[in-house]
Order: structure tokens, then sequence, then C-alpha cells
């Protein structure tokens, strides 16, 4: 972060601010359209006023937090396990949807603790953004939508939904197998983001696991067989 010199009043960037406010890029750039933020613009560029934007913040009962300031939080601190991740997404069956696009809505709409009505619109655009790039369908009639890039806010916390379809649907998968189940994966940082990826993709090499997930299975024996499985992963190390 720039430490102007005396004489000058340090400017926060976009990027920069967004940290400090734990929001998505995305939500600040639609706030700042909308001239929803104290902003100063330099050409394309935007910058910020911390003391103005505590002042904002205040007012308008939102969380400000520069780097350093007491309540500052790393998102990195703590991987996020398998099974709390799964349990906060939750089990989800019969999810309706003819097509990619109205599936995702759906599994969006079911996740939860994301209270923003904005944020549920920008993760889903993510996610529809990330489908038009290539798909997620991983094979054996399972996808795994999931944004390019976290979703950077304190509010989120990593999860899992796992989204038995009310029917097939076409995701393009490669091995061109209609998808039953999608697993949505929501992390607040890239790192959570790939341990979780990889734990799930660790039990969906498993031939039993893909087997059980065929007939929807209970959510109490699903969830039993993610935490077998996470035990294993965490004695193997």
């Amino acid at each position: 972060m720039e430490n102007r010199s005396a004489g000058y009043t340090m400017q926060l960037s976009l990027s920069e601010f967004a940290k400090c406010m734990n929001m998505e890029v995305g939500i600040v750039e639609r706030w700042i359209r909308q001239g929803r933020l104290p902003v100063r613009l330099r050409g394309d560029a935007c910058f910020f006023n911390p003391e103005v934007i505590r002042k904002w913040a205040a007012a308008h009962h939102v969380r400000f937090v520069m780097p350093g300031d007491k309540g500052a939080v790393n998102v990195d601190e703590k991987p996020a396990g398998l099974l709390a991740a799964m349990t906060l997404g939750g089990v989800h069956y019969r999810v309706p949807g003819a097509t990619v696009s109205e599936v995702l809505r759906a599994v969006v709409d079911r996740l939860g603790g994301i209270e923003s009505g904005e944020l549920r619109d920008l993760l889903y655009e993510k996610l529809i953004d990330r489908e038009r790039m290539t798909s997620t369908g991983i094979g054996n009639g399972v996808a795994v939508p999931h944004p390019r890039t976290p979703l950077v806010n304190r509010d989120i916390q990593a999860q899992i939904a796992a989204c038995f379809l009310e029917r097939p649907v076409d995701f393009h998968a490669v091995d061109k197998k209609p998808v039953f189940l999608v697993f949505v994966i929501v992390a607040p940082s890239a790192k959570i983001h790939l341990h979780l990826l990889s734990r799930l993709s660790f039990c969906l090499r498993n031939d039993n696991f893909l087997n059980l997930l065929k007939s929807p299975p209970d959510r109490d024996v699903f969830l039993s067989e993610i935490a077998r499985f996470e035990d294993y992963l965490d004695q193997d190390g």
C-alpha cells in the first residue's frame, strides 16, 4: 500500500479498498457506478481517502478495516475442513433446472451464509463465466462449478454445496455424460479453495464413493462417508 510523504493524504487503490472492506472488486465497482461510495477518479483509476471512508462506513454501519487495525482478518490462517465445508454448504435434493444456467441459479439460491443479494448475483455471474471458459463437468455425472477467483469477503465462509439434480443436465462434460450431481465450492481465498478441491477430488476418484452417489444417499450417510475420507487424509498427512 502506498504511503505518501508529508503534505499528501494516503489514498487507497480500488483493490486495496476492496481488501479493507473484504469485498469483491466487482461489488465495489458496481457501488461506484451507482454513486454509493465517496471515490476520487483520476482517468480510469479510482482512489479512496481512508478518513473519508471511515466516516462513510460508520454512517452506513459497514465494516472497514485498514491493514494493521484491530480486527483485521487473515482468511488464510486456517485451512477449511472438507466435512465442515460440506455441512455448511448442505446436501440438497431434487434441485431444479433444465439448463446449466438454471441449475446454477437454483444452486446459488440454496447456499447458506450469504445474506447479500448482490453477493449471490456476483457468485452466479462468476459461475456462469467459469462455465463459458470450459465445462466443470469432470465426468461420471459430476460437475464441480466454482468461481475463477475466490469471493474475498469477511462474511463468506468456506462451503461446498452437494446438489443432486431433479433431472440430468448436459454440462458438456469431458466424457459427454449428463450431470446428475453438482458440487459448488465457495471459498474466501485461493488457498482454501485449492485445499477443498484437492480433498473433494480425492473422494471423487474412489469408485465406491461414486457408486454411493448414483442413488442419492441420505444426508447423514453422505456426510459420514465424507468424514471417513477426511479422517484418512488427516492420518495420511
